[in-house]
C-alpha cells in the first residue's frame, strides 16, 4: 500500500474574492491538486474550509520528506504554471495568503498507522512562536505532556508537531479530529489544566493571527 503521510507538509491558507470562488474551487479540485500529486514525494492532499477562525481556504499536502519540494518535477510545475493557474492561483487572486513548508518533530518517526491513514475529516492547527530561552523545556513539555494528553480525548485521531522551514512562525501543531466539535468537549477542555506546567507553558505561546483555527475537509483527491 502506498504511503499517505510522511515527515513534511506543504500548507496553504488564503481568502479569495466571492465572485471568483466557484472557479477557484474547480481549478483547485480538478487541476491543481492532481497536478501537484503527480510530483514525486507528494503522497496525499486535501482541501478544507474554516469552521473556527480564518483564512477560509486551507490546502494540506502530505510529503514524504522535504526533498519533495526540490524535485525537478515539482520545480518544473512551479516554474511553468498552466493558463488556468496563472488566473486562479491563490498567489495571484488570494488575500491573507500563507504558505508554510514544515518538517515533523513529533512524533519522532512515521509509524505504519500514520503512514497508512487518510486525510483527517477535521484539522485543528496552531501556529506558534515563543521566547528562545524557553524552547528546550517547552519542546520537552509539548512532546511528553501536552500532545499526548490531548490524544487521549475521544474524537482526537492524533497530534503532530512541525518546525517551519519556509514561512513563519517557527512551530506548527496539527491535531487530526473526527469532527469539528472535539475541542469543545469537556474532555478536551480539561486537558488545558491537567498538568502543573500547563499554565506556564501555555502562557509562553505566541499565536499567529488565525492560530488555533479549525478546518473541515471539503475535498480529497481519490
Amino acid at each position: 500500500m502506498a504511503k499517505k503521510k510522511g515527515t513534511a507538509l506543504l500548507i496553504i491558507w488564503c481568502e479569495v474574492p466571492e465572485d471568483r470562488e466557484e472557479e477557484f474551487n474547480r481549478w483547485y479540485n480538478e487541476e491543481h491538486l492532481p497536478e501537484r500529486l503527480s510530483a514525486p514525494g507528494f503522497l496525499s492532499a486535501a482541501r478544507y474550509e474554516a469552521v473556527v477562525r480564518e483564512p477560509k481556504h486551507l490546502a494540506v499536502y502530505e510529503l514524504e520528506n522535504l526533498a519533495a519540494m526540490e524535485s525537478p518535477e515539482y520545480l518544473k510545475l512551479r516554474q511553468n504554471p498552466t493558463e488556468w493557474s496563472k488566473r486562479m492561483s491563490p498567489e495571484v487572486i488570494g488575500t491573507a495568503f500563507i504558505r508554510n513548508v514544515c518538517e515533523m518533530i513529533y512524533p519522532y518517526g512515521i509509524t505504519d498507522e500514520i503512514a497508512d491513514s487518510p486525510m483527517a475529516p477535521v484539522l485543528q492547527i496552531a501556529r506558534l512562536d515563543l521566547s528562545p530561552d524557553l524552547e528546550p523545556e517547552w519542546n520537552r513539555w509539548y512532546d511528553s505532556v501536552y500532545v499526548p494528553s490531548y490524544e487521549t480525548v475521544p474524537g482526537v485521531i492524533r497530534g503532530r508537531r512541525y518546525r517551519t522551514v519556509l514561512g513563519e512562525p517557527k512551530y506548527i501543531t496539527m491535531y487530526e479530529h473526527e469532527h469539528e466539535k472535539v475541542s469543545e468537549s469537556k474532555d478536551w477542555l480539561s486537558q488545558q489544566t491537567a498538568h502543573p506546567d500547563n499554565d506556564r507553558m501555555r502562557g509562553a505561546m505566541q499565536h499567529a493571527i488565525g492560530s488555533r483555527g479549525i478546518w473541515k475537509k471539503t475535498f480529497e483527491v481519490a
